[in-house]
């Protein structure tokens, strides 16, 4: 463990110059100018838990990526922020270097998304440091962070959504698309599902769960195999395979459409057929969508399959969440009121009207309905019939 983070340590009462960063008096350990890697230990030794919220300052320690909120973020310190950041002194780090460092990831090929998600996980780690009196200010606070271009989403048709659901049919674990172009859950809410979760017989669904990706380690002791630890054939399971959903408003329930009711009991039945081929090896974790003997469904697999299913049903290729996209803009179509769709997606009121923005489009078919209102309302005259009559 590197010497600052020794709370045995006697500490040292140090009054700083002058300077924006001088300007404080505070208690500091003998070897106050920890590193960036050090402080990144540090900070997952004194933060055994994540808190209600969870904290992403948490995964400076790729060692402790079992507990952290998101892989992402651990991805993020363990392949861009401690290489090439790691050697900084906490309390010597600039705003200059942070905004080079996020110039060069760009160069060097990273999106500007990756990029600002490395900005997002340095400021709330070194918040952590200025709360705890290490440093007096945040450097990614004051540091200009990466522009991201708002990517346009265009989500999938009436028409395409049936093309899919007609082709999932044919899959196993069908009812897996349903429920996300039909719900819109998370990939993580829909694959951490489990059965006392769901009520058929009421009609709905409580979204608890999380499905974490796997983080695997060696297994294979003395004599390596050679390979990466997912690719061991000894393998072993460091993080666990779920958590709780990441905020209140996540921890919601959702009625249930009746034909999907009548897809989920025949997956209850499908499934019960395989426990019963499995015998022994079955393992029996609950899982709604489950491997052929029980155990959680891969995010990784769960992806590929999803692209799969675009490339037989001949829809045109878009991401896994745009299926999120999807069914909040047809809960728009439908003219479901904003406080029911902020339940059934789980945003947070303080954000929701942000999170309508940014997954509920405005079709091409609600534009022209909407430029039809308009002409009937300027131009067609008393007495007459309006475009929509003659329509009909």
């Amino acid at each position: 463990m590197p010497t600052s983070c020794r709370t045995n340590s006697r500490p040292r009462e140090r009054m700083t110059g002058g300077g924006a960063r001088g300007r404080f008096s505070e208690l500091v350990h003998p070897n106050m100018l920890t590193r960036i890697d050090e402080w990144a230990s540090c900070v997952a030794r004194w933060l055994p838990r994540p808190r209600r919220s969870g904290w992403p300052v948490r995964t400076w320690n790729t060692s402790a990526c079992a507990h952290a909120p998101t892989c992402s973020a651990s991805a993020a310190t363990r392949v861009h922020l401690v290489p090439s950041l790691g050697a900084h002194k906490l309390d010597r780090l600039e705003p200059e270097h942070l905004e080079r460092f996020y110039g060069k990831m760009q160069a060097s090929g990273s999106s500007a998304g990756t990029a600002h998600h490395a900005h997002r996980t340095i400021r709330v780690a070194l918040g952590e440091a200025v709360r705890r009196g290490h440093v007096a200010t945040n450097a990614a606070e004051i540091a200009k962070a990466p522009r991201l271009e708002e990517e346009d989403i265009e989500p999938y048709t009436i028409e395409e959504v049936q093309s899919l659901l007609v082709e999932a049919a044919k899959l196993r674990n069908s009812a897996r698309r349903v429920i996300a172009l039909a719900l819109g859950l998370r990939q993580g809410e829909a694959l951490g599902l489990h059965w006392e979760d769901v009520d058929l017989t009421a009609g709905y669904v409580r979204i608890r769960k999380n499905r974490l990706r796997p983080k695997y380690a060696h297994g294979c002791g003395p004599n390596p195999c050679g390979r990466k630890a997912g690719y061991c054939p000894k393998r072993e399971q460091t993080r666990r395979e779920h958590k709780s959903t990441k905020s209140r408003a996540g921890r919601r329930t959702i009625g249930l459409p009746d034909p999907l009711i009548k897809i989920l009991r025949q997956h209850q039945e499908a499934q019960e057929r395989e426990r019963i081929a499995a015998g022994a090896d079955w393992e029996g974790k609950g899982y709604v969508f489950a491997s052929p003997v029980g155990g959680p469904l891969s995010p990784n697999t769960d992806f590929h399959t999803w692209k799969r299913l675009l490339r037989d049903a001949g829809v045109r290729n878009g991401r896994l969440h745009d299926a999120r996209h999807t069914a909040a803009t047809v809960l728009l179509i439908l003219g479901v009121p904003d406080v029911v769709i902020d339940s059934i997606m789980g945003w947070e009121p303080g954000g929701a009207a942000r999170m309508r923005a940014r997954y509920m489009h405005v079709t091409g078919t609600m534009l022209r309905k909407v430029a039809q209102q308009v002409g009937d309302a300027l131009w067609v005259l008393p007495g007459t019939e309006t475009a929509a009559e003659k329509t009909n």
